[in-house]
């Protein structure tokens, strides 16, 4: 059944063209996954389509209610509008509180399935509006609009503020949901729930009929026929040149009728002469024509390498940078951290994981202050810290200035960390003023990368990034060769990231040495009879030794390289092999 239908569609913000297409349809079934760059126009798209503005041109035709599930309040939305902002980013307290007082009083009109969603989203205690966090305040907007039978629901980024158990709930709710347009930069939840991606990119749209990991390959088969096609252009072009050159060098070395020859020899001989040099010009003139007409084809851009001198940092030659033991921390009667311990490789990227108010914030925030008497830093590690704070960025400084101001690096290698991160070109000339929130977080990266830090503390760093954007992320920092401790509730990212988690739950710091992927494995077995979970080695044998098995090929794979703490790997491949030894 047709739900949505619009066409000949053009919305301009001043004289910018921020969205056009000829046709768009939704029918029942359709779950769809809108991704883009930021400031590409989806959530302006999203507002077209449910009827929240109007396009200067075309039309759409509603057939059925439509939820929404919105990232920012509209009064933001708008006033972005206003300025000439594609998506919304909005800031604003009072802005947040009028729509959480919208929220509940829109849910209070559905009493009769306020105590089941209110259950389901654990707000049951949560009676009013004051003292909400992000997370409760993204669930409650999530309830709202599972509470009205809509046959068509839109959703902008539901997962922002959302710790994994939320982003699960809201998984579930949405497996429920027959048709659905959602924007979202969660790869896994994108992969897991939609059969179609819709594509924002340059003011238009395309369509892919398949999930997240159909539409990349896609993408990838582009790229290499594109790098094909630029291949074959360039041979063909300098084919052409080169028998241009030919013919011009071939008629303009025609020789001329020697002096013995007579008269009527010499005519004869200047008139052939001519007839060839007049040939080849000929032949030249046509094929330069020829390469006039030829289609340009545009190089592939392709990622310069990082040759970061992590010397520069000084950095430390220890085992372990950062340790607890007996670590207690509480706000007033909230206990937090009971008896807790951990410890942070050199040299390894590790993840905090744990649900919302398990304290990975507040563990950051006693690290980075290293005023608390159980936590250890040795002397020569250099802490950075982001949390999604843009203080340390001058904003009439351009970018450029901002990333070279504390740098230990040369500015060619700020340029490329810059162009990693997707900012090169005259836009590192742009004041920080007039970037979005997801170039200043770019901005951000940039300067702690080239910073003197030689560990990086990181809070949410993807939030609010585009897809193509966190993957730039990952790729710079799987080549940092400093210590990260970092929190993120993107598993794609934390599994592409993270070579191992420190996991947060009932006051305490479990490490876990791997993967989040090898985490849920052991996470989901079965317990054995004698009670053992699996964070504890009860899981199944052949798992067990699978498990085992990669995790020893990655060391293997790891000690083979020319970085990494070597004695720390052979550590690891000894505890590996022994347990493999094992019955």
């Amino acid at each position: 059944m047709l739900l949505l239908e619009a066409g000949n569609m053009k919305k301009y913000y001043a004289d910018r063209l921020i969205i056009e297409f000829d046709a768009f349809k939704i029918y029942t079934g359709d779950r769809i996954g809108v991704v883009g760059l930021n400031g590409s126009g989806k959530t302006t798209l999203l507002d077209l389509l449910a009827g929240a503005i109007e396009p200067d041109e075309g039309y759409i035709r509603h057939y059925c209610e439509i939820g929404y599930i919105r990232q920012f309040p509209e009064n933001i939305l708008a006033e972005d509008r206003r300025n000439g902002v594609g998506e919304g980013t909005g800031d604003g307290d009072e802005n947040e509180d009028e729509e959480r007082n919208n929220e509940w009083r829109n849910y209070t009109e559905n009493e009769s399935r306020s105590k089941k969603l209110l259950k389901e989203f654990e707000l049951n205690r949560k009676l009013q509006r004051d003292g909400l966090s992000g997370g409760e305040h993204t669930r409650l907007k999530i309830a709202n609009a599972f509470s009205k039978d809509n046959l068509l629901l839109f959703a902008d980024e539901p997962t922002s503020n959302l710790d994994f158990k939320g982003i699960g709930l809201l998984k579930q709710k949405l497996e429920g949901v027959d048709t659905f347009v959602m924007i979202s930069h969660d790869r896994s939840l994108l992969d897991s729930l939609c059969n179609r991606i819709l594509e924002v990119r340059d003011g238009k749209i395309r369509v892919f009929n398949g999930d997240f990991s159909f539409y990349r390959q896609s993408c990838e088969i582009e790229k290499k026929q594109a790098a094909l096609e630029y291949e074959k252009y360039i041979d063909t072009k300098e084919s052409m040149e080169a028998a241009i050159s030919d013919r011009q060098h071939r008629a303009k070395a025609m020789r001329k009728a020697p002096k013995r020859m007579g008269n009527s020899e010499a005519r004869l001989h200047t008139r052939a002469a001519n007839e060839k040099q007049e040939k080849l010009h000929d032949a030249a003139n046509s094929i330069m024509t020829r390469l006039e007409k030829l289609e340009v084809k545009e190089k592939p851009k392709v990622l310069p390498g990082i040759k970061l001198d992590f010397s520069l940092t000084s950095p430390p030659e220890n085992k372990i940078v950062l340790s607890a033991q007996k670590l207690d921390f509480s706000y007033g009667n909230v206990n937090v951290f009971r008896d807790a311990g951990f410890k942070v490789y050199n040299g390894v990227r590790t993840a905090l994981w744990g649900e919302n108010g398990t304290g990975k914030t507040t563990l950051l925030n006693l690290v980075f202050a290293n005023d608390n008497k159980s936590i250890s830093i040795v002397p020569k590690a250099k802490l950075a810290y982001f949390c999604q704070g843009f203080e340390n960025l001058d904003a009439e400084k351009n970018v450029f200035e901002n990333v070279m101001k504390d740098s230990v690096q040369n500015e060619t290698v700020a340029r490329t960390i810059l162009a990693r991160l997707l900012i090169q070109g005259e836009a590192v000339y742009k004041k920080v003023a007039v970037l979005s929130g997801g170039e200043k977080i770019k901005v951000a990266f940039a300067r702690m990368f080239v910073s003197g830090a030689n560990v990086l503390l990181l809070d949410e760093p993807t939030n609010y990034l585009d897809m193509q954007s966190i993957e730039a992320l990952e790729s710079v920092m799987k080549e940092y060769e400093g210590t990260v401790l970092f929190v993120s509730h993107d598993k794609a990212f934390v599994n592409a990231v993270a070579d191992r988690l420190l996991v947060l739950e009932n006051h305490m710091i479990h490490e876990f040495e791997g993967k989040l992927e090898e985490y849920e494995v052991r996470k989901a077995a079965p317990k054995v009879p004698n009670g053992r979970n699996a964070m504890s080695g009860g899981i199944p044998e052949g798992i067990e030794r699978t498990m085992l098995q990669m995790k020893l090929t990655e060391i293997i794979s790891r000690l083979s390289a020319s970085n990494g703490d070597k004695e720390v790997l052979e550590e690891e491949y000894r505890r590996l092999t022994e347990q493999l030894r094992q019955p």
